[in-house]
């Protein structure tokens, strides 16, 4: 009997065998969550791309580029992306410490983590919103 795998436990396993993958992973997570914000807003309001655009003050394939999530956006794009989603963003990156985890990094009542990650070397980094 073939036991399915989810595509998070493909992802950890790719994180935990290729370094390769892992550097890139912790690369793009602040470009990740921007993406699915974006994404996300788009959606619930139902709006295009070229919509999005047009309130961000870029062109639709500016906007198409962002949510792939590949790129990490200008601190002008976040603050661009803020006043659209009307959301503060948060950005925390912590240094390698024992004692110190993600979870002790202060965040707003009713924040919601959009992306959180250890790179191999310790360091922590969080993206929020609120």
């Amino acid at each position: 009997m073939t036991t399915s795998r989810t595509s998070t436990q493909i992802r950890n396993e790719q994180l935990a065998q290729d370094p390769e993958f892992r550097a890139h992973w912790e690369r793009t997570v602040l470009a990740r969550a921007v993406a699915n914000a974006l994404v996300g807003f788009r959606v619930e309001r139902g709006i295009t791309q070229t919509e999005a655009g047009r309130r961000l003050g870029m062109r639709q394939s500016q906007v198409a580029r962002m949510e792939l999530g590949e790129h990490t956006p200008s601190l002008d794009t976040l603050r661009r992306l803020a006043t659209l989603l009307g959301k503060q963003l948060i950005l925390a990156i912590t240094p390698p410490a024992p004692s110190r985890r993600l979870g002790d990094v202060p965040l707003p009542v009713g924040a919601t983590v959009l992306e959180e990650v250890t790179s191999v070397d310790g360091t922590r980094l969080l993206v929020a919103s609120a």
